[in-house]
């Protein structure tokens, strides 16, 4: 009987031979077979101030070869290699890594009081192929993120130690030590309630209006230095982001919200359009003016559905309040029926579409039908939005077509709102207006002492439905608690310098997510236009304080001609250039329309960035004289536009007859 066996595989007698013929374990040497490779692996120990630590790791060059191969080479080529690899110099340059590297590991982790086993323990456990090198990465790598983790724990924990909410209106000095009194003036459009506010304001020995636009703050300025209440003019200042109109000895000041002096006490203050404390990205500004605003008595004018809002203030900051609620002064309703035809608006209307776009078609077509429209919409500078309205308000023009810029300031005798539709692009998406935003632009038709009632209708059917059941719905009140508080350059400078932090988007995350927020009543809140400059302002080497004013720039960074402008502006400021304006090559004439109002926008940017940064921005008053051109231009091209379409009509006109 024949029995066949298997041949027999000779390697592991062979290996067994040559690791005692060698004196492996004596010399604390094994060799392996794992994870498809044969390989060395020497066994030590490394003392270090008291500390005992075990290893067995591959030298570098203890990888000998894959087991196939290993298996083909005779006794003799494997007992040359194994001699060659494991030398006594092999043993001792392994020997001295694992010295440096339980050093480094130790010494990083006392300084974290960390018992350093917790990550040398595994030098001794680890069962690969892997030289030591890779695994000294790997550990170093988990010591690494353990500190990294350590550190945020520790920045969180002093970011909020440095910075609490609950103390937010004592930030505010001036205020916080003054006797204060609140007084809300609240109505919808046309209850008269601005002009009660500005009334008490001009005859007060000092004041400040704040408003949400510069148009606003531009109407009331002119309107303070006009009046005369005590039978001598009102020495008055104009403060925006782009222009300060500065005079000698002024009392009063007219300025947008965000430009509040918080430090010079006054007699009066009036915050206007308060309901914007629930606004998304500028409610901040308002939370601030409210606690800040450094005046003996404070005017809070604005919508009814405030109301909640402004007790919940004025019972956290100890301040009285008086409440007064305002009726509209002339009635408002809806039209029986739509618009439906160009040839059925009249002489007074406003009519509102949601884009530049569609408000210069709705222009176009209606100047084709032989009447003169006066446009407003939010690209236009505040010059020639009031221009515009100016041409409206003294009959030249018989319509006027607008975006919602129509629903904030800007007083005209308007007779009827007419919507061409209920949708607005809310930056995402295209959405149905609020039922606030319907009222507030609604509540435009019926000027007081110029028509005795107002009308609202729809152009088409839809529209016309909608807006009568928006008419009709309750506005929900602006939340009575979680008010926005945007950080100060004050507060990432303390930010960083607990935490050591230079880098703005980090700065504003620990803002966000790190400040102590006792009861939520106040709440930090950044835009995210502001996080996603910080992230390429960080590419730059600028100081926090640069970064920080960069990234509140008012200029678009969806208009790519603006974009490229602010980052040419950030470029040069890194590089610490003059950036200085010269007139532009290309003539306005030769521009065509929203070229124009972007440049109008570009230099009023500029003169934004002069007013902070003059050494480096220096040609600020050569910047609103060419903001000023580039505005006088937008409002000529808007008037030739609309005579030649008129134009165009009467010779149509004439052809048919």
């Amino acid at each position: 009987m024949n029995h066949s066996h298997p041949p027999v595989d000779d390697t592991e007698h062979d290996d067994a031979f040559l690791e005692r013929e060698l004196d492996f374990a004596e010399r604390g040497i094994e060799l392996v077979k794992m994870e498809g490779r044969v390989f060395l692996r020497f066994s030590g120990e490394v003392r270090y101030e008291g500390l005992r630590v075990p290893y067995r790791l591959v030298p570098s060059r203890g990888v000998l070869a894959k087991p196939s191969k290993w298996r083909k080479m005779d006794m003799l080529a494997r007992r040359d290699l194994l001699e060659e690899r494991a030398t006594p110099d092999a043993i001792e340059e392994l020997q001295s890594e694992a010295e440096a590297f339980v050093r480094d590991i130790a010494e990083e982790a006392d300084e974290f009081g960390w018992d350093p086993m917790l990550f040398l323990h595994v030098l001794d456990e680890l069962e690969t192929s892997e030289p030591a090198e890779y695994v000294f990465q790997r550990i170093s790598q988990r010591l690494t993120h353990a500190v990294e983790r350590e550190q945020e724990e520790r920045h969180a924990a002093r970011t909020k130690e440095s910075i609490s909410l609950a103390e937010y209106p004592e930030s505010f000095e001036a205020a916080s030590k003054m006797q204060r009194k609140f007084i809300a003036l609240l109505g919808p459009t046309n209850s008269g309630k601005t002009h009660r506010a500005m009334e008490a304001l001009a005859k007060a020995k000092s004041g400040v209006y704040l408003a949400p636009l510069r148009l606003l703050a531009l109407e009331n300025y002119e309107r303070l230095q006009n009046a005369r209440p005590h039978g001598k003019e009102i020495k008055v200042s104009l403060i925006t982001g782009e222009e300060r109109r500065i005079a000698e000895d002024a009392t009063h000041v007219a300025s947008t919200v965000e430009m509040l002096d918080t430090k010079t006490p006054v007699e009066v203050a009036v915050i206007d359009e308060i309901q914007m404390l629930a606004d998304r990205d500028r409610g901040a500004a308002w939370t601030a003016a409210v606690c800040g605003a450094p005046a003996s008595t404070v005017f809070l004018v604005g919508a009814p559905e405030a109301r909640r809002a402004i007790e919940a203030l004025a019972e956290r900051l100890e301040v009285p309040l008086e409440v007064h609620v305002l009726k509209r002064m002339a009635p408002l309703a809806m039209e029986p029926s739509p618009v439906r035809k160009l040839g059925n608006l009249r002489r007074g209307d406003a009519v509102i579409a949601f884009s530049r776009r569609d408000v210069l078609m709705w222009r176009d077509m209606i100047t084709e039908k032989g009447l003169s429209v006066a446009t407003v919409y939010g690209n236009l500078s505040p010059e020639v939005r009031r221009a515009q309205a100016e041409r409206f308000r003294e009959g030249q023009a018989d319509i006027v077509v607008g975006t919602d810029a129509l629903a904030m300031g800007l007083n005209m005798p308007i007779a009827r709102i007419v919507m061409t539709t209920t949708v607005k692009y809310n930056g995402v998406e295209e959405e149905e207006i609020s039922a606030a935003l319907a009222k507030q632009i609604a509540g435009r038709a019926g000027r007081y002492g110029v028509h005795e009632e107002g009308f609202v209708a729809g152009y088409d059917d839809d529209t016309h439905e909608v807006m009568r059941a928006l008419m009709k719905e309750k506005i929900p009140q602006v939340a009575a608690t979680g008010f926005a508080v945007a950080p100060s350059l004050e507060q990432l400078h303390r930010i960083s310098s607990v935490t050591g932090e230079t880098s703005l988007v980090k700065l504003l995350r620990r803002f966000v997510h790190n400040i102590d927020v006792p009861d939520g009543f106040f709440y930090p809140r950044i835009t995210e236009e502001q996080n996603e400059r910080a992230e390429w302002l960080d590419t730059l080497p600028l100081s926090v304080a640069e970064k920080f004013m960069l990234s509140l720039v008012p200029i678009s960074s969806r208009v790519p001609v603006l974009q490229s402008a602010w980052e040419h502006w950030a470029l040069s400021l890194a590089k610490k250039k003059v950036c200085k304006l010269t007139p532009p090559t290309q003539e306005l004439y030769y521009m065509n329309l929203q070229e124009v109002e972007d440049t109008c926008r570009m230099y009023s940017a500029y003169a934004w960035l002069g007013y902070r940064e003059p050494e480096h921005f220096p040609s600020i008053d050569l910047a609103q004289q060419l903001a000023r051109e580039a505005s006088e231009r937008v409002d000529a091209m808007l008037q030739q536009q609309n005579t030649a379409a008129r134009q165009r009509q009467g010779g149509n006109a004439r052809r048919r007859r």
